[in-house]
């Protein structure tokens, strides 16, 4: 459904809000942008206000509720004030990729899940623009509204394909959009600030399905596998285990269809049980779509991976030193020491979410000591259990100096802080940088 010459309220002025503002405006709306922050970008503003959008700063005026349609910035909860007024008067409500999907010809491959979306999707990116024009989307990179008014400014559209990263913010108003493939890659308890529920998360990310012609999930995962039927031709299960999936692994080796890939995990970049996985998923949609075995050995055997995320950065005297700074949650943090064999000091901390830290026990006969920091310091000290060698340290610098020095030739130095990281830093990127920083320092 294309909207136009309509009454468009947009709630939130981030990127998404620009440019779902800007992609509005150039299809003959009527737009007015709401939003409750007064920290706002002035370019963003100031160019909305000379396309003839009306725009209004620090409040959520009752003009909002005159809009025949509202396009909701993902962080706004859908239980405020303004959310529930919107609610009562039974305004329809969509997300920026839902809004800008109904303007787009591309195809979309859409991925969610708990862990490891940036690294598949952008995995899956690097595989298909070899043969093909793709660009990437939704919760990374550039907004998808602007990518569709571009195209429609420069009255084109030449992409085969649009992979979007999904999260569950962005699917709670995305039921309607077209999807060629939709994958869900795993599920773990986070975000539950937001919902009510484990199971309202869950079936908030099970939305990725809606309007999909293939729909992957990870028959590895528990919760998932107990949840989501595979008997429909359109719901294809995927695995590491040979009995599974067309994809699966063995002896180190990534084999298709009982063909060895000549992929030996011990010479790729991207390391861990879970990155298997995700090289596993990545293949299938790459394969769904048209690209051969050969095409697809090659970009995985080359794909070194993203920062902060399980980033193997540096060794010093026989000291392995991890950068998985994007670990937010248990799930993240369990998946990657799963996939060290070596001695761990692992870093932990931030601001706490509803995470259960005694789980991490299950791994103390490979842990040599926890350094805990921050906000959450007092809480996962008192869940882990008193035979495991854990430290306080408040500030996050100090913990990696104790980190360091307590680390033994042979043994990974592992910052997996299963936390949000805004106690001390602006984001997780910031706190990586910093971890990498006092690490090199150290060395110097």
């Amino acid at each position: 459904m294309k909207f136009e010459e309509k009454k468009i309220g947009i709630l939130g002025l981030g990127k998404s809000g620009y440019w779902s503002a800007k992609l509005a405006k150039s299809l003959k709306n009527n737009v007015f942008v709401s939003d409750l922050n007064t920290n706002v970008n002035k370019i963003f503003v100031d160019d909305l206000k000379m396309l003839g959008v009306d725009v209004e700063i620090g409040i959520h005026s009752n003009q909002i509720l005159e809009s025949d349609l509202i396009i909701k910035s993902p962080g706004i909860p859908n239980d405020s004030d303004i959310m529930n007024k919107i609610s009562s008067e039974k305004i329809p409500v969509i997300s920026e990729i839902e809004f800008a999907g109904n303007h787009s010809k591309t195809k979309n491959i859409c991925i969610t899940g708990t862990n490891g979306k940036t690294t598949t999707v952008s995995l899956v990116t690097e595989i298909l623009s070899k043969e093909m024009n793709v660009l990437k989307s939704g919760n990374i990179g550039i907004p998808f509204s602007k990518i569709v008014l571009e195209n429609k400014l420069h009255d084109k559209n030449d992409f085969d394909y649009c992979i979007l990263e999904l999260s569950s913010f962005q699917l709670e108003h995305c039921s309607k959009l077209k999807k060629e493939i939709s994958v869900i890659l795993n599920i773990s308890v986070d975000h539950m600030d937001r919902y009510q529920s484990f199971e309202e998360y869950f079936e908030t990310k099970m939305k990725i399905f809606d309007n999909a012609k293939y729909c992957l999930f990870n028959h590895d995962d528990n919760f998932l596998n107990e949840r989501i039927e595979s008997n429909d031709n359109n719901i294809i299960p995927f695995s590491i285990k040979k009995e599974q999936g067309y994809y699966y692994f063995d002896n180190n080796k990534i084999y298709s269809n009982d063909q060895c890939m000549s992929l030996d995990v011990n010479n790729i970049s991207l390391k861990g049980i879970h990155n298997i996985s995700n090289i596993i998923i990545a293949s299938e949609i790459a394969s769904r779509v048209g690209i051969n075995q050969e095409s697809i050995s090659k970009v995985v055997s080359e794909f070194e991976g993203l920062e902060h995320r399980f980033e193997h950065f540096i060794s010093y005297n026989g000291i392995d030193f991890i950068n998985d700074s994007k670990s937010t949650n248990i799930d993240s943090v369990k998946k990657a020491l799963e996939s060290i064999s070596k001695k761990v000091v692992l870093i932990l901390g931030g601001i706490p979410k509803e995470d259960d830290f005694s789980e991490i026990s299950l791994f103390k006969k490979n842990i040599l000591k926890i350094i805990v920091y921050g906000e959450a310091s007092h809480k996962i000290y008192n869940s882990l259990p008193k035979d495991i060698n854990v430290e306080r340290i408040e500030k996050f610098e100090n913990a990696v100096q104790v980190a360091i020095e307590s680390a033994v030739k042979n043994s990974v130095v592992l910052l997996s802080p299963a936390c949000a990281s805004f106690d001390q830093f602006d984001n997780y990127r910031k706190r990586g940088e910093k971890f990498k920083n006092i690490v090199e320092r150290f060395y110097a």
